[in-house]
């Protein structure tokens, strides 16, 4: 057998043997095929070729039996000058067949990469916040790369391999028994040498190699949490960089004996595979050379047998793991069903209409309640590692909730943590639909109104904004696509961030960092605002956007927000009573329901929890003067 040969043997052999007992959910194949129909031309054009190349591994020892009876053992040159031109002209048209399968099998399988990661990606980014809450970045990544690989492999490596490996077993076995039955009944006699060590080895590589794999994962995660900004800080902030780098080092060591344990084990196996073939090659040459001793057998087919016999081992071991190779695939499709499966708890209903423009439009919550949904409607057990715990939704988190914000007035929300003003928030930007009742902008309920104008109409400025590791110019742009320079410029103005802009040494083609961490606080959130500012919505909600700032980058975000604010409907949820006084509006809300609603002056008259919310933190502030 050749090391190619060997080397495709054992990536079939140390695959894990434990998937073909896997259950599939009814349906999967019946889904995959789905995806091969708009390769199908090419699909037939590539087995078509692959049965070709198939159909050629027979060719040359037949070839070779005449050349040696017809043409040198009676010393006919014309024969063997023919024949050796018809084999050169048979590797000719392996060559080019091979380099033709190549270019079919690359279409193909690029292709349902493309579609494959196209839907997955787009539908991931469909999926409520609390999806991402509790999946793993990671193993959304892996479904994006490694099962997106694994599943194209279905029509590519697997179905090419199967369709070869059948009909070179086919032509193989009936050439052998035709050109010596005895002889092929003999080396079918030592399959089981080469199959159950095979076998076994395979299913060692293939725990060596799942350890391996979760050693690297385990290397990786440790990059990854240590190389962003935040993980670097702390690794220095408190001292550990040595600690680091001995924990780092002793799993790179364990990454390192395995790969040399398992680079061991694979010599062994190809030298057990070797071995086992030389036994059966020298089996027949020890016999069939008797034989031709006695006349019984001519030295070509002698010849042609042994070479029939090193391309006999290889499909006939592959067949034999065929089944875990077409699971290994249809598991990997399987995992990304389970991705697309998973509906979004917003959708946009058919017939929808885009909300009604204008420079402010009023927003209307109407006796809302709701509940978060339960983790197996908006998540993935298999995505989310090791996490654990209660799956069920829980008890309303808002109950009745009824508020108008009239078209250019500023609303406040204010009240303890947990009370529910984030919610609604996110109710009001349609992150989630109400569980009852309903929330309007416009008067048109955002449940009827397209999702593409929900987020034109509503612009989000949080807490803790975040940035792309991009260029100031792109992450403006993202907010609106095609903005001139110009438009971002007046932005940034109005955000009182343009100054900063031009101290640095590429203006608007400064690269941010990862999430924006070359800035400070108060510079991201400007710089949030004057995206929100060229986005220009009509509602405005910002989520304690002045929250952990110092006084000095305070004062200047509240003055980008009073630009960002002014003439559009804004809802306000502020922490520091001070920073909303001057609001059209306060409500109060407190375990998810509206307890008091008015301006400053009243409900500091009223006396109720804004009041003391208000005395706790004048106390507060006194008490730090």
């Amino acid at each position: 057998m050749s090391m190619g040969g060997n080397w495709q043997l054992m990536r079939s052999l140390t695959k894990e043997d434990s998937v073909k007992d896997v259950d599939l959910p009814p349906g999967t194949a019946r889904r995959v095929l789905g995806y091969a129909s708009p390769y199908r031309r090419l699909i037939a054009g590539f087995l078509a070729l692959v049965s070709l190349g198939a159909g050629t591994v027979v060719a040359t020892p037949l070839l070779l039996k005449e050349l040696i009876d017809a043409g040198v053992t009676p010393g006919d040159r014309e024969v063997v000058i023919t024949l050796a031109l018809i084999v050169a002209g048979i590797a000719i048209l392996e060559a080019v067949t091979t380099v033709i399968q190549r270019w079919f099998s690359a279409r193909i399988g690029e292709g349902l990469i493309y579609d494959l990661r196209s839907q997955v990606f787009s539908h991931v980014l469909r999926q409520p916040i609390a999806f991402f809450t509790r999946a793993q970045t990671g193993a959304l990544v892996t479904r994006l790369n490694s099962d997106v690989i694994g599943a194209q492999q279905a029509f590519t490596t697997v179905l090419s391999s199967l369709v070869s490996n059948v009909i070179s077993l086919v032509l193989i076995l009936g050439a052998m028994a035709y050109l010596s039955w005895p002889l092929t009944l003999g080396a079918l006699a030592l399959v089981p040498l080469f199959l159950i060590p095979a076998r076994w080895m395979g299913r060692r590589l293939a725990g060596m190699a799942r350890e391996q794999m979760n050693l690297n994962a385990d290397m990786g995660s440790q990059m990854t949490e240590r190389f962003n900004v935040g993980g670097a800080l702390l690794v220095k902030l408190f001292g550990r960089p040595d600690r680091e780098s001995t924990e780092y080092a002793a799993r790179a060591a364990r990454v390192r004996d395995i790969g040399v344990t398992i680079a061991v084990n694979r010599t062994i196996f190809f030298v057990a595979l070797t071995f086992v073939a030389s036994i059966a090659t020298a089996m027949v040459y020890g016999v069939g050379g008797l034989l031709a001793v006695d006349g019984t057998l001519t030295i070509g087919t002698l010849l042609a047998l042994t070479a029939l016999l090193a391309r006999l081992y290889g499909p006939l071991t592959a067949i034999s793991n065929a089944r875990v190779d077409v699971m290994t695939a249809l598991v990997s499709f399987s995992r990304i069903f389970e991705v697309l499966d998973l509906a979004p708890t917003v959708t946009e209903r058919p017939g929808a209409q885009p909300l009604p423009s204008g420079d402010a439009l009023a927003v209307d919550l109407d006796h809302v309640t709701f509940s978060y949904p339960s983790a197996d409607d908006i998540s993935i057990r298999s995505l989310e590692g090791s996490t654990t715990g209660d799956r069920t939704g829980g008890g309303p988190v808002l109950s009745d909730v009824t508020l108008r914000v009239e078209p250019g007035h500023l609303v406040a929300l204010v009240g303890p943590s947990g009370a529910g003003k984030t919610t609604i928030t996110s109710l009001v930007a349609r992150l989630y639909d109400p569980s009852e009742g309903s929330v309007r902008i416009g008067g048109v309920d955002l449940r009827d109104a397209t999702l593409a104008s929900v987020g034109d109409t509503v612009g989000v400025v949080t807490q803790e904004a975040h940035l792309f590791h991009d260029t100031i110019r792109a992450n403006l742009d993202y907010a609106r696509p095609g903005a001139t320079e110009a438009e971002m410029i007046d932005a940034l103005r109005a955000a009182q961030i343009w100054p900063l802009v031009t101290s640095l040494p590429a203006d608007l083609d400064t690269i941010v960092g990862d999430r924006g961490h070359r800035l400070s606080g108060g510079e991201k959130q400007r710089l949030a605002i004057a995206r929100l500012l060229l986005k220009s919505p009509a509602v405005v909600v910002l989520d304690e956007a002045t929250a952990h700032l110092d006084s000095e980058s305070e004062a200047a975000v509240q003055a980008a927000l009073d630009h960002a604010l002014a003439g559009r409907t804004a809802l306000v949820i502020a922490h520091r009573l001070s920073t909303v006084r001057g609001a059209d509006q306060i409500v109060v809300v407190d375990g998810g329901r509206i307890v008091e609603q008015g301006t400053h002056v009243e409900l500091l008259a009223a006396g109720g929890l804004y009041a003391d919310l208000y005395e706790t933190q004048f106390s507060e502030a006194v008490a730090q003067v």
